[in-house]
């Protein structure tokens, strides 16, 4: 999530585009903790106040240059809550299992959990947008008779999320298809009517 532009001059999108770019190579380079505002500025070729101008620090930029930039598509729509879960769980696990992301996730992930404003940037810029394409998938599940009124998406999106944020994360083990498969099975059993 960028920080507002100030009033004056608009920001030059290649510059943006050209800082996002060189986050993303050093990542995959250096890894995530050698990865640095000047190495990334360098790269770029530009300053560091330019950087700044538009992110908050190294933690935000890297998140933008490799979490904001995947083309959502549409909302599965596959006919069922569990297929539709295993589609959503499956591009959830090619977003993060790209090698930037991979290099990136576990030190991300620290730098997110001690500090209050980047899990507010967490909170606003991925999950907001995932909850909302779990709410469109689950009201046609409430539709279908799939599952009951009192799901708790939010509770559904962190199972998700966090099960495969500890498999790449933090246990560094490839995730698999079948792993989207399993877990889709498991909330989709522990989410139906009663």
């Amino acid at each position: 999530m960028s920080s507002q532009a100030s009033a004056g001059r608009p920001r030059d999108h290649r510059t943006h585009t050209a800082i996002l770019d060189a986050a993303e190579q050093l990542v995959v380079e250096t890894g995530y903790s050698a990865t640095s505002v000047t190495a990334i500025a360098a790269r770029a070729s530009v300053g560091k106040d330019a950087i700044y101008r538009r992110w908050s620090g190294k933690p935000e930029l890297i998140y933008e240059a490799l979490f904001t930039r995947v083309d959502m598509g549409p909302v599965p729509d596959q006919g069922t809550v569990e297929a539709d879960v295993t589609a959503l769980v499956s591009a959830l696990i090619a977003e993060l299992s790209a090698p930037a992301a991979a290099a990136a996730l576990p030190g991300l992930l620290a730098d997110f959990a001690a500090d209050p404003k980047l899990r507010t940037v967490l909170r606003d810029s991925f999950l907001a947008p995932a909850k909302l394409r779990m709410i469109e998938i689950f009201e046609r599940a409430r539709t279908r008779g799939e599952v009951g009124e009192d799901v708790a998406v939010e509770l559904v999106l962190d199972t998700v999320a966090g099960a495969v944020f500890f498999h790449l994360g933090v246990l560094g083990e490839p995730v698999t298809a079948e792993l989207a498969a399993q877990l889709a099975r498991i909330i989709t059993a522990g989410i139906g009517p009663r």
